[in-house]
């Protein structure tokens, strides 16, 4: 039986949630706009010399990284208050619906989204709390956020209800619960590779004079930083992938008769797979690191996003019925 007040509560906490997600946005967006205040780094006031600070393409840094106003400071710290008090909300929604249908809360592509978006923002929060120069990047994954949260609700909300027959399996406690963790992580991931790019691309303009020290960019953190990130979740994400691929097949056997079929999904699955391992590879190849390695990055991520939409909602396979992986 489902219960309606929960599935209701549910239902609200999503708005509540998309609410403090935004306010959040428009924290850290405060926060970029504030900027950095003027500082040398420390290798120019060790050196006692040198044009202003302006001028320098390491101006407004301290040690590589952004040197932030105290205003800015409060910002970034109640954007990340606001951030956690979402995800608070966010996890409610899905134990809510959870417990309103008696279920694991991702058996339909609402549900399966949600999760993967809380993941992403759990991920993005806990690099933010542990390298404080990272909650920069706040408002270029929470912004994405917001907008699939909204799209989400608008396009793939679906009421609370019991599982389809095919679905009522403990694997769906294994293998879609390990397809989202690798999904929002990668999300996380890809972002940082995206911003490492325009960030690259700025660094090289300042080393040859041709950047403003006004611009967005140079707020973000270094290159080095952002292409660390990218790397170090992927790392994490990648045999969190592996295994959901696995357990994938090993259901697939236990369901259908065979462990691979070629279907829609599971072929996109594995491409996935593969282009991940290729990033990883490419990190470690000579004539690959930095700028070509970080594109191979962004493509795992637009056909992870690829997977999830067209391929759940526009082509016809075995995993159509529910919308997961």
């Amino acid at each position: 039986m489902i219960d309606p007040s929960l599935a209701a509560l549910s239902d609200n906490l999503f708005t509540v949630s998309v609410v403090l997600y935004s306010l959040a946005v428009v924290a850290f967006c405060a926060e970029l706009a504030f900027g950095n205040r003027p500082a040398r780094s420390r290798e120019l006031v060790a050196a006692g010399a040198g044009a202003p600070p302006a001028e320098q393409p390491g101006a407004g840094l301290v040690d590589g990284e952004p040197a932030e106003s105290p205003r800015a400071r409060r910002l970034g710290a109640v954007a990340m208050v606001l951030t956690v008090l979402g995800v608070v909300s966010h996890a409610a929604v899905l134990v809510t619906r959870g417990m309103a249908a008696d279920r694991l809360p991702w058996g339909n592509m609402y549900e399966f989204a949600t999760a993967v978006v809380l993941v992403a923002v759990v991920a993005y929060t806990v690099l933010a709390l542990r390298a404080p120069v990272l909650r920069h990047i706040g408002a270029f994954v929470l912004g994405p956020v917001v907008l699939s949260m909204v799209l989400i609700g608008l396009f793939l909300y679906a009421s609370a209800g019991p599982l389809v027959a095919a679905l009522r399996s403990w694997w769906l406690g294994v293998h879609v619960t390990t397809a989202i963790l690798g999904f929002g992580i990668f999300f996380v991931s890809g972002i940082a590779s995206v911003l490492y790019l325009l960030r690259s691309r700025y660094e090289q303009k300042a080393a040859e004079g041709q950047a403003p020290s006004s611009s967005l960019l140079a707020r973000l953190p270094s290159a080095a930083a952002l292409d660390r990130t990218a790397h170090r979740t992927a790392v994490f994400g990648f045999p969190i992938w592996t295994f959901a691929v696995i357990a994938g097949a090993i259901w697939a056997e236990s369901a259908w008769g065979r462990f691979w079929g070629w279907d829609p999904k599971e072929t996109w699955a594995f491409i996935a797979w593969v282009v991940y391992a290729a990033y990883l590879h490419a990190r470690t190849t000579a004539g690959w690191r930095g700028r070509p390695s970080a594109w191979v990055n962004v493509v795992g991520l637009t056909v992870m996003v690829f997977n999830l939409l067209y391929v759940n909602m526009v082509s016809t396979g075995l995993h159509s019925y529910a919308g997961v992986s």
